[in-house]
């Protein structure tokens, strides 16, 4: 048999495993949504969520090193159409900053869309911060009105972009700074 058709059966053999097996890393570093809800407040609704965040051994490395580490907690109210994809009635973003301070042995956090920032003495005490999301007001749309299809959704996004130029290729190539969550869907309530 020649060489070639070896190579493709192998690479095709390689490509289907990949495809079926999960990723090793999917579990051991990642963000998870554990929990959330959107309560109607008069004409508005707010968000109820708890979030875990994980670092791999690449990203608590770099933390510790000085380097800021960036997420945003995505939230939309999304409505499904007969056509094409779903539309988005309301989103929104919580953006935040984790940073370690190694002369002062503190952890700092910075809600950057709330303008919110605490200084902490541990991971666990930062990542409490960063997890739980309380009464946040996500819309105040008094002509939605949701069908019984409508869905909310939570997603929790790493960004790789944040990350400083040199380390940003590796992080965009190694599996062990995929910090991002899949979305979590729930029907919406009236």
């Amino acid at each position: 048999m020649p060489a070639c058709v070896r190579f493709k059966g192998w690479l095709a053999w390689l490509v289907l495993l990949c495809l079926v097996s999960p990723p090793l890393w999917a579990d051991c570093c990642s963000a998870s949504v554990k929990n959330a809800e959107l309560i109607r407040h008069g004409q508005s609704y707010l968000l109820n969520a708890e979030v875990n965040y994980q670092l791999s051994a690449k990203a608590l490395e770099a933390l510790q090193n000085g380097v800021p580490l960036f997420w945003e907690i995505e939230m939309q109210i999304r409505q499904p159409r007969a056509f094409l994809w779903a539309k988005t009635v309301a989103q929104a973003q919580i953006r935040y900053r984790l940073q370690y301070h190694a002369l002062l042995n503190l952890y700092r956090v910075d809600n950057e869309s709330a303008g919110v920032v605490a200084n902490v003495s541990s991971l666990a005490a930062a990542f409490d911060l960063m997890a739980n999301v309380t009464n946040f007001h996500l819309t105040d749309n008094a002509d939605f009105v949701p069908t019984p299809d409508t869905v909310a959704a939570i997603k929790v996004v790493f960004d790789r972009n944040a990350l400083p130029l040199p380390l940003r290729p590796v992080a965009y190539l190694n599996q062990q700074w995929y910090l991002s969550s899949d979305w979590s869907l729930w029907p919406l309530k009236n």
